[in-house]
């Protein structure tokens, strides 16, 4: 997600470079060592902030001239929320916080529970369920019975010591022990049964719940041992927009407000999400034509997975030849350019389209007719101009455009891609889209943000908290929102939140045919929680719920950094700690190593192995001298050979000092490069949305001379680290096109002008290179880099280098999804060790050699151990559209094999030749 890109190893030492969501599209968080250099906020919240937020002021007087809000009574302001009930028995009050020998209290409306203190503290369940808690709090027992802890809950609530300290109470522990038992099976949101619609809402500290429906208002009943209010209705019901009057004590603003609130669990919304909509997903008038018996492409094994990453208005909205240019409807489409070329992809090897964020978000203006557009003709400036970029800044708050990272609701389709974003035809047009995705052989993933949301609190873009305050988002010691992923986080540790994930998961699944789903910053949600997907996902199946939830395929970001690094609040979705589950997390280990540096360098030109280092050097001071560079290079190969075989902790090979070493053993940044425990554990990548696009990296890091062919060719040697890797590999829609934003490296927010994908070269419109100069907010530190650059007419390819470029990724894949090496063969690097030619990976596997030839002169790698055994070039190659590769050689008497440079060959052994 571009807030911040966080791309950690297991010891916590924030490198912030994930590239391919986290925490940067939010906020520009910047991380090195093991403290935060910098916090600026970038997108999501601070999108949300300076279109929807107003000052506290402001708030409160909305909250009370709209609300009618009045307080229950004129409690004292306390000083944050330091003290967290936990349980029906237990309050942990901060060490230090006021006199341990004055009587403690909780304060409520009623009266007061009396505190007594717990010699040793909390219990050892107690402290390993809340370990952030374990050394700094005293444990309280309260003097209360759950029925009095019910009502208590239900207005304000303060703790007290006699000593005349007083400090707000954080109830998510105690409002999950009374409830979430008796709550985890209940059905929220629109259930239909016979046709009657039942609403349900979880609200257990709500005063009152009412539905109002169709401008009229229908009481609703409360489930004492759930917490949940619930209406039933007639068919009638069907169709008609609904919101939940809340009434609820707001601690932050020390009074009871009603809340009139859309309901988290929506399957369908009015324009730009002022009000649920009543439906029923399996209306069949909701179903395109054919929908129910839907035959999808043959599921791929996540380990074999090869996915392309693309924004559903990039794909089309420059598209010529679409008839539904930035819609859903763009993917039906079947004579668009985007739609033949996935076509091609598809039938070379790719077999998942991951979606970025098609849910329900808070950012775009969702009817066209309210959207601005920049107002100034940018094609007019020149490449490396200010002026376009400023352009589209003027109208970036109020255009189609956002990658969509600001969560509003979960499991409801973006109404901006629609047709008409009235009610529940993004539903069908949807269900279309995944239908023509299927039509051009691939699967469809959907890009998945439980882990915050686009406002907290009071806020008009806030859904959870103005229902439950307090609860399902995660809060700091002092009370506070945490913010560390941009925006508000949420709490996924938390039983309800917990289950809102699983159950948005499930109906994705089920009533969209969703066949993968990428968590966003998967770090910041438990192990269990995303454990808890797997689980209810494994349980579908075809013949009761009409999909084999067993071939559904998730991965994510296992970032490490924010209140929760290093397991502190709970066991982490992080790189370590899923190794084993069969789900994948981003490798970013590879990714760095071939393309040089990290994303957040001050000097752009640290070059990698796929960029030059050592090899073809740029004559920049960063990259040391020659012997560095050559130091740096053979370590960044022993990197991207561990990426090879799937990031395998245990895959044993001798590495470039000579020493055998294991993938764990090998250095990243101070972290084990090795993490996986099987193939399927790691995914590979070496460019996503997040950061500069590989064509853009390159640019920067190549040198100026380096040829349009030659920059071709690199791309395709960086491209194939990933795609030719024994895991999951995934590539940004667009990069085997030489795809450039125009050196923009967070272009969430920079409009169609910088994202769109130009898919047809001869339209033009070019790559996408010499937009004028990227966003100044992200990228101003590099204009001068990028100036030069842009201006250099050379920099921009034409048809050849694309269509060439394009080809020999796709000979590529069609080897890696068709040879059964890849599953079965041994991997080995044979020509390991001190010896190791810079610039060149010689990797076996079974009855394949693969040679990556990074170095721009052609390259002879003697395998001794292969002499007298017949090897010849692969026959997909060697009939391929690439005429270099076809002078790759094999000599038999010495073993050798001879590879031009800048370039990938595969060969296979010819059993028997001569």
């Amino acid at each position: 997600m571009r807030r911040a890109e966080w791309a950690e190893g297991d010891g916590g030492r924030g490198r912030h470079v994930h590239g391919v969501g986290g925490a940067e599209r939010c906020a520009g968080l910047v991380r090195g060592g093991t403290g935060v250099r910098g916090v600026r906020p970038v997108r999501g919240s601070a999108v949300a902030a300076r279109k929807h937020r107003r000052p506290a002021a402001a708030i409160l007087a909305v909250v009370l001239s709209l609300l009618g809000a009045t307080p229950t009574h004129a409690a004292p302001a306390p000083d944050g929320a330091k003290v967290q009930w936990l349980d029906r028995t237990t309050v942990a009050w901060p060490k230090g916080l006021g006199d341990p020998g004055r009587p403690h209290h909780l304060v409520h409306d009623g009266g007061r529970f009396t505190l007594t203190r717990q010699p040793g503290g909390l219990t050892e369940a107690q402290r390993a369920k809340y370990p952030n808690l374990a050394a700094g709090y005293d444990a309280y027992r309260v003097g209360a019975r759950a029925s009095e802890e019910r009502t208590a809950l239900r207005g304000a609530l303060t703790a007290a010591s006699d000593d005349g300290t007083t400090t707000g109470v954080q109830i998510a522990g105690i409002l999950d022990d009374l409830y979430a038992r008796p709550a985890a099976g209940a059905r929220l949101g629109p259930v239909f049964r016979d046709g009657r619609p039942t609403l349900s809402v979880w609200a257990p500290t709500a005063r009152t719940v009412a539905l109002e429906l169709d401008g009229g208002a229908v009481p609703m009943h409360r489930d004492a041992a759930t917490g949940v209010w619930s209406a039933t209705g007639p068919r009638s019901w069907t169709g008609k927009s609904y919101r939940y009057a809340v009434t609820v004590w707001v601690p932050a603003l020390r009074k009871t407000v009603t809340n009139h609130v859309t309901d988290p669990y929506s399957t369908a919304l009015t324009t730009d999400s002022a009000r649920s909509v009543v439906t029923d997903l399996g209306d069949p008038a909701l179903a395109p034509t054919g929908w129910r018996t839907l035959r999808k492409p043959k599921a791929v094994p996540l380990r074999d997975a090869r996915i392309q990453e693309l924004h559903v208005r990039d794909f089309s909205v420059a598209d010529r030849t679409s008839r539904h240019p930035g819609q859903y409807l763009a993917f039906t489409d079947t004579s668009s350019e985007g739609i033949r070329h996935l076509r091609q992809l598809a039938a070379s090897g790719t077999s998942y389209v991951h979606l970025l964020p098609v849910f329900d978000f808070a950012t775009v203006p969702e009817r066209r007719a309210d959207r601005a557009t920049p107002p100034c003709d940018l094609g007019s400036f020149p490449a490396d101009s200010e002026q376009q970029q400023e352009c589209v800044g003027r109208t970036a708050a109020r255009d189609g455009y956002n990658w969509g990272y600001d969560p509003l609701h979960y499991t409801v389709p973006e109404g901006s891609y629609a047709t008409d974003p009235e009610g529940p035809r993004r539903t069908r047009e949807f269900r279309q889209m995944v239908q023509g995705l299927a039509g051009a052989g691939l699967r469809t993933v959907m890009d998945v943000v439980y882990n915050h949301t686009a406002a907290s609190g009071q806020d008009d873009k806030s859904v959870l908290d103005r229902i439950v305050p307090g609860y399902y988002h995660r809060l700091l010691d002092d009370g506070t929102v945490a913010t560390s992923t941009c925006c508000a986080n949420t709490a996924p540790e938390h039983a309800m939140m917990g289950k809102l994930v699983v159950d948005s998961v499930v109906t994705w699944a089920k009533q969209y045919k969703v066949d993968g789903f990428r968590f966003d910053l998967m770090g910041h949600h438990p192990k269990a929680n995303i454990l808890a997907v797997r689980k209810a996902l494994d349980a579908l199946t075809p013949a009761k719920d009409g999909v084999d939830g067993k071939a559904v395929i998730l991965y994510g970001e296992g970032w490490n950094f924010g209140e929760v690094a290093n397991d502190a609040r709970f066991v982490q979705a992080t790189q370590k700690n899923m190794a084993g589950t069969g789900i994948a997390t981003f490798s970013d280990r590879a990714r760095d190593a071939v393309r040089g540096g990290g994303p957040f360098d001050a000097d752009p030109r640290a070059q990698g192995f796929g960029s030059g280092l050592f090899t073809d050097p740029n004559g920049a001071p960063v990259n040391g001298s020659p012997a560095e560079q050559r130091a740096r290079l053979l370590h960044d190969q022993d990197l991207i050979k561990v990426g090879l075989t799937g990031n395998l902790a245990d895959f044993r090979f001798t590495d470039s000092t000579g020493h055998e070493v294991r993938g764990a053993d090998v250095d990243y940044n101070g972290s084990p490069a090795g993490y996986a425990a099987a193939p399927g554990d790691a995914l590979a990548y070496v460019d996503a949305h997040d950061n500069e696009t590989l064509y853009d990296a390159l640019a920067y890091k190549l040198p100026r001379t380096t040829s349009p062919a030659d920059r071709a060719r690199m791309q395709v040697v960086a491209m194939a680290t990933a795609a030719l890797s024994r895991g999951p590999a995934l590539a940004q829609a667009g990069t085997d096109l030489l795809r450039s934003k125009s050196l923009d490296r967070n272009s969430y927010d920079s409009g169609d002008w910088f994202n769109a994908i130009h898919w047809d070269c001869r339209d033009g419109q070019g790559n996408g290179f010499g937009r004028g100069l990227p966003q100044a907010a992200d990228n101003g530190a590099k204009w001068p880099y990028a100036r030069p650059l842009l201006a250099d007419p050379s920099l921009r390819p034409g048809c050849g280098p694309r269509d060439a470029a394009s080809a020999a990724y796709r000979d590529l894949l069609r080897i890696r999804t068709t040879e059964p090496a890849f599953d079965r063969g041994a991997v080995s690097f044979p020509l390991s060790g001190t010896g190791e030619t810079p610039g060149v990976i010689t990797m076996r596997m079974g009855d394949l050699v693969i040679v990556f030839n990074a170095a721009p002169d052609a390259q002879a790698q003697r395998v001794p151990a292969l002499r007298g055994t017949g090897w010849v070039l692969h026959p997909v190659q060697g009939a391929g559209a690439d005429a270099v590769v076809k002078s790759a050689s094999y000599d038999r008497g010495s073993g050798t094999f001879t590879v031009p440079g800048r370039t990938v060959a595969v060969f296979r052994q010819a059993f028997g030749a001569p």
